[in-house]
């Protein structure tokens, strides 16, 4: 599965990235607001840091105007995907700019129905969000389920890949991993946790003092 580090912050993707950890970024304007810097110039910064995908957001909720952002975003890098809303005039941009052959990420889906009509119209990868279908008391989980069981179904038709996104702890990443999500999108201190463990801290301290009591050095 492919790690996508859920940040606009370039220190925190510039350190992830020396540990091999980050195959893309996705972006949004929250993201973009935290990180206090020009939208443009953050996604360009990131490109000269990431080979892989960079998801950059239109900030318009009207079709047109989706398009043409996304056209002017597809120019800051060869490796952008523009990122639309799943609505009616996100679904248009969506087929408009994967028939000019620009990469889409269809963002804020919470219904399979929904990944069904993104793939169809040629989306590169499809967003669900499932911590925020658990803060209202649905079972986010289901729903990559149910979006990968589909997809797979129609493997011949859909090649759109599933982003889980709004992960909201590790145990997450390898639930999504174990039901086919293509790519995670993971918050920083997400991955960090990864990391960690106390029987690893535990052991680790042992093996140590074990060590220290063969009076050896290396």
């Amino acid at each position: 599965m492919k790690f996508f580090i859920d940040t606009a912050e370039i220190q925190e993707i510039k350190s992830l990235s020396n540990l091999g950890l980050v195959d893309g970024v996705t972006t949004n304007p929250s993201l973009i607001y935290k990180s206090g810097k020009d939208f443009k110039t953050v996604i360009k910064e990131i490109s000269n840091i990431i080979d892989g995908p960079i998801s950059a957001e239109v900030t318009s909720t009207v079709s047109n105007e989706m398009i043409t952002q996304g056209i002017e975003l597809a120019k800051i890098a060869n490796n952008i995907v523009v990122k639309v809303p799943l609505t009616k005039d996100g679904l248009l941009a969506c087929k408009e700019l994967s028939e000019k052959n620009i990469k889409v990420n269809v963002t804020l889906c919470f219904s399979a129905a929904q990944a069904l009509l993104a793939g169809k119209l040629g989306a590169t990868y499809i967003s669900p969000f499932i911590g925020r279908l658990d803060d209202i008391g649905t079972t986010g989980l289901n729903l990559i389920k149910e979006i990968v069981n589909i997809y797979t179904i129609f493997k011949d038709d859909i090649k759109t890949e599933v982003l889980a996104a709004s992960i909201r702890s590790p145990l997450q990443v390898s639930q999504v991993a174990l039901m086919g999500a293509n790519v995670a999108t993971i918050p920083p201190k997400i991955i960090m946790q990864m990391m960690k463990h106390p029987l690893t801290d535990s052991g680790l301290e042992i093996f140590m003092e074990d060590w220290k009591k063969t009076g050896q050095k290396f």
